[in-house]
């Protein structure tokens, strides 16, 4: 292993050997691959790290002694915290171009849609769900975006920062999705009324467990905690039976093909959100040192988080027999649920 600047004690040019020290690339990290990628180049090592670089210790200091960024701010522990590459690579650039492209898209449709006269022939019950659960699922989705935009301030390395961040800008960004398609929608609709899915969300007693469990991922404390609640225990249990199983399965019988449009990019969303968390637990759950003490960790956020998102997934039943046309059943829809978080949780060597 090539020493560093910490290794040796001294910063001076010679004094250590860095990767690509006899190259012009002036790179200071190992790269994945055979090659850097651009995603490594723009995030590796960006974030500084006594123990790597900054031999002089932190720059800048809190009044009670720590360091711009501690590991004590998750209860998770690594012998390299450094070793995480989100498997979906993105960093500002890319993130801003799709999410641009997303936009684009959403709005296009609603625009489209709203030119044939498209939301007028709506189902009428159909027209009230809209207003009332959609118009609630927003909250859900703005609070775990404003948790997942609090918990990156606090990751200790900019691969982790990153993949939280663009966790976080991916829920909101839904959120304000699903906040102006209503909007626009309801100017086509007489007697819209945007502040049903408020009240729902407040008030209604089916989102009480939701709001339970979303209000409780938000008051934790720890970061990867966060992270790891929102993407491996509360979307498969709450966010995808509400986007998927009931949303865009049910849209279209009641007459609804715009919806499904603006919901769809969520769950691609997902599956990139989900791929970076697990490959962080992962690395997390088989670290050589402190692995059994993860897992013991991990499996304590389960059982705590997997009984709210339980809750919050029962209190949503009654959503399913709204609409006049069903053509899903909500015990097929959490099933397919309990399958999908049993193979999450496998890949991590956890239990339900």
């Amino acid at each position: 292993m090539p020493a560093t600047s910490s290794s040796v004690g001294s910063g001076a040019a010679g004094a250590a050997i860095f990767a690509d020290s006899d190259s012009r690339k002036y790179r200071y990290f190992d790269p994945k691959g055979q090659r850097a990628t651009h995603y490594e180049d723009m995030t590796v090592d960006v974030q500084p790290d006594p123990e790597r670089y900054l031999i002089q210790d932190w720059i800048i200091s809190f009044a009670d002694g720590n360091g711009a960024y501690v590991k004590q701010n998750t209860a998770a522990q690594s012998t390299n915290w450094h070793a995480f590459r989100a498997p979906d690579q993105e960093w500002e650039r890319t993130h801003y171009q799709r999410q641009s492209k997303i936009e684009t898209m959403v709005q296009s449709v609603i625009n489209n849609a709203r030119k044939s006269g498209t939301p007028k022939t709506f189902d009428k019950a159909w027209v009230k769900i809209l207003q009332t659960q959609l118009g609630a699922w927003k909250h859900a989705e703005f609070g775990l975006g404003t948790s997942l935009m609090q918990a990156q301030r606090y990751g200790y390395t900019q691969m982790i920062n990153n993949a939280t961040l663009t966790n976080s800008s991916y829920k909101l960004r839904l959120a304000q999705d699903i906040t102006l398609y209503l909007a626009e929608i309801g100017m086509d609709l007489p007697g819209w009324d945007d502040e049903l899915g408020k009240k729902a969300w407040l008030e209604d007693k089916n989102w009480q467990g939701t709001r339970e469990a979303v209000e409780t991922i938000m008051g934790a404390t720890d970061y990867l905690e966060q992270y790891f609640a929102i993407n491996i225990i509360f979307e498969p249990l709450v966010g995808e039976v509400f986007r998927s199983g009931f949303l865009m399965q049910i849209a279209a019988a009641n007459h609804d093909f715009i919806t499904p449009a603006v919901i769809s990019a969520a769950e691609a969303d997902y599956e990139r959100n989900l791929a970076n968390t697990i490959d962080l637990m992962h690395i997390l759950a088989n670290d050589e040192k402190y692995g059994a003490a993860n897992k013991k960790l991990f499996q304590g956020w389960v059982k705590k988080h997997g009984a709210l998102a339980d809750k919050a997934a029962i209190g949503l039943q009654p959503i399913w027999s709204m609409p006049h046309s069903k053509p899903v059943a909500f015990a097929d829809v959490r099933a397919k649920s309990e399958e999908r978080i049993g193979q999450i949780l496998g890949e991590l060597g956890l239990k339900r």
